[in-house]
């Protein structure tokens, strides 16, 4: 049998986010690669930067440490491909949303996925050597697609172009406990502009950003660690434990030992969704 330093998973959204929704609306990477497949429902994409429309039949391509977030409302449905980093995969290195118009190509990637999750749920020798081969034939129908015409990126403006680097810093940065302005000193260009680049291209400030990527790193340091809150706090560049339960109080509604008592769906959706 072969040996494997990965697992590829396939997912549906909930099970992404362990029925807490803020693991998708606020702003966060990831550490491993992932392929959505959009099934059901519209909403918005946060993703390379930009705010888009998001609908049935998208396939976002989310690499491993870039900036995303997404809200498909009540309804929405979509299935998960997680490919870990350091994958042999060839896989697009940069963010992509694709929207797929032809039925035979939707049906494809449909049936990949699918048989990949039959091959997941049996208990079948070299079951893992079968799901990087169904992976591998996804990677294929993926840069199959970004080779179509009808799929090369639109030229970004100067304001998208900034808020991409500017969302790449905070994927780096975001623990380092800077606050937004010396992002826009190193990205050179003065706080203001960069608030207004940012908002045209997201629809959210630079600051609101920033903030909701420290806030999904705490609620995940709180719910998936027992790591006590003042080293949580002193990880993610706060001066003090109460600094850090008055941030966690005015962005979530909560302290941290509610939050780390919080089981999954208990959230309080509208305070724990970023506003729009």
């Amino acid at each position: 049998m072969t040996e494997h330093t990965f697992d590829i998973k396939i997912l549906t959204l909930p099970q992404l986010t362990a029925g807490q929704d803020w693991k998708l609306h606020l702003a966060h990477d990831r550490p491993h690669h992932l392929l959505i497949w959009i099934t059901r429902g519209q909403g918005r994409v946060l993703l390379d930067g930009q705010r888009r429309g998001l609908g049935v039949h998208n396939a976002l391509l989310i690499p491993s440490g870039a900036l995303f977030a997404f809200d498909l409302g009540r309804q929405g449905m979509g299935q998960v491909v997680v490919i870990p980093q350091g994958t042999p995969l060839r896989l697009p290195e940069i963010p992509r949303h694709l929207r797929i118009r032809d039925v035979h190509v939707q049906t494809e990637l449909n049936g990949l996925i699918e048989a990949a999750q039959r091959e997941q749920n049996s208990q079948r020798p070299l079951r893992q050597d079968a799901l990087e081969a169904h992976a591998a034939l996804m990677s294929v129908w993926l840069r199959r697609q970004i080779m179509q015409e009808e799929h090369v990126p639109v030229r970004r403006n100067a304001a998208a172009r900034l808020s991409a680097r500017y969302c790449a810093m905070i994927s780096a940065r975001y623990a380092s406990g800077a606050p937004m302005a010396d992002y826009a000193a190193d990205l050179g260009v003065t706080p203001t502009h960069l608030t207004r680049a940012v908002k045209a291209a997201t629809g959210k400030t630079a600051a609101d950003l920033l903030t909701e990527r420290v806030v999904y790193a705490a609620r995940s340091l709180l719910s998936e660690t027992k790591q006590p809150a003042q080293d949580i706090a002193r990880h993610l560049g706060f001066g003090s434990a109460a600094y850090f339960t008055r941030f966690m109080q005015q962005h979530t509604g909560h302290a941290p030992s509610k939050l780390r008592a919080e089981k999954p769906g208990q959230e309080n959706n509208r305070q724990s969704r970023p506003s729009s």
